[in-house]
């Protein structure tokens, strides 16, 4: 009896377990659906408040301040008081807050949109990858690439409906949409996220920066992770475009590659993590990530290039995650505190660089931006034995 009752509940605790992940993925999901919804409003918010192109690059700069700014605060918050609480709280306010950017008058009170959106997706990023490495150390496995695949599921979906939306719905109708569908996807989530309690001594403690190099360097890896990535996202269709001679159509082509190959090879790659450890799995793919950005930027032609980051996007895809879940798992410190240092560090690399990679292209070309670029992943594969902390709390 004692051997049926044992297995029983190990039966309720892995379905357990796996309730805890399912609401943690929906986490991701949102918040990607979110961000993606913003895209193809971008041409309606620009011409609604009668601005140009450098206005417009001012707001969008704004929201990368919004998320450089919240991202440190909700590391604290999640010190004291738990992802649970924190993911859930900055879920509820990110909901409505494409449906404000759409009601919004003039260019001052777009700027405020633009903080809050900026500020609470990436302070619900912290919450979520910090709740991702908490379900990651009950499951005793990893899950954090996949969790990732379904935040760029969500891209893709918010994405590629909201022209259709718009265009059928209108703009006002379709905000409202995407801030019901998101307010539906939370409440589905809501009871299922798993409850984490911040450490005893963690709510007596001052919030602030950690002092100690190791999630400095865990934020270095985040950050040359990413920073190939915004530029991809940024610059890939002009270079295949105007260096390449790539036509329009085809030009849109190199970030789709990436994207598609990204998303695939993480919901792929937490199983490679498990099989080959943290460490191992980085290694091989920053290198993938290298042959790939140098393929594509002394490629001759639009197909080749394309290839390569097609390929560059199998590499770069669990970099990410596994730099985040290191950060999470660092010994003796909040795993808020750390995300907070790693996703900050990570996604001023992906907003930032891309501007002065820009800037640099105006004199050098793309093709020597995009050949120089994997010189960031042998920074990547020196820092690469901290990727172990990915592991711990998993069990090998």
């Amino acid at each position: 009896m004692d051997q049926y009752a044992d297995s029983a509940r190990t039966g309720m605790r892995q379905g357990y377990m796996t309730k805890n992940r399912f609401a943690v993925s929906l986490l991701f999901l949102m918040n990607g659906f979110v961000t993606g919804s913003w895209a193809p409003k971008i041409p309606e918010f620009k011409d609604r408040l009668g601005i140009g192109e450098s206005a417009l690059g001012l707001l969008i700069l704004v929201f990368g301040i919004g998320s450089l700014v919240l991202m440190p605060i909700a590391g604290g918050f999640i010190a004291r008081l738990g992802s649970e609480k924190v993911a859930k709280l900055t879920a509820i306010i990110l909901s409505p807050l494409l449906l404000l950017l759409t009601l919004v008058p003039n260019v001052w009170t777009a700027a405020v949109g633009m903080f809050l959106l900026g500020g609470f997706v990436g302070a619900m990023d912290v919450a979520m990858n910090a709740n991702a490495v908490e379900v990651e150390k009950s499951m005793r496995r990893a899950i954090m690439s996949s969790c990732h695949a379904y935040w760029s599921l969500g891209g893709l979906i918010g994405a590629g409906s909201g022209g259709f939306l718009m265009a059928r719905m209108g703009v006002l109708p379709h905000a409202a949409a995407v801030t019901l569908l998101s307010l539906a996807i939370l409440a589905v989530a809501w009871p299922m996220v798993l409850a984490d309690k911040p450490h005893p001594t963690a709510t007596k403690e001052k919030l602030s920066l950690p002092t100690t190099p190791l999630p400095w360097l865990i934020g270095l890896m985040a950050l040359f992770s990413m920073v190939p990535e915004g530029a991809v996202l940024d610059w890939g269709a002009l270079y295949l475009r105007n260096e390449l001679g790539a036509s329009i159509e085809l030009s849109g082509f190199g970030f789709a590659a990436f994207s598609a190959t990204m998303a695939i090879m993480r919901f792929a790659g937490d199983h490679v993590r498990d099989r080959l450890g943290a460490k191992s799995t980085l290694r091989i793919c920053t290198m993938t990530a290298l042959v790939g950005l140098i393929l594509a930027g002394m490629a001759p032609n639009a197909a080749l290039a394309i290839l390569g980051f097609a390929i560059a996007g199998i590499g770069i895809s669990n970099m990410v995650p596994i730099a985040f879940s290191a950060a999470g798992n660092m010994p003796g410190l909040q795993p808020g505190i750390g995300l907070a240092v790693a996703t900050t560090m990570g996604y001023s690399g992906m907003l930032f660089a891309p501007s002065l990679i820009g800037f640099i292209a105006e004199y050098s070309g793309f093709a020597v931006i995009v050949t120089s670029i994997p010189a960031l992943f042998v920074v990547v594969l020196l820092l690469s034995r901290h990727a172990s902390h990915a592991d711990h709390g998993r069990g090998q």
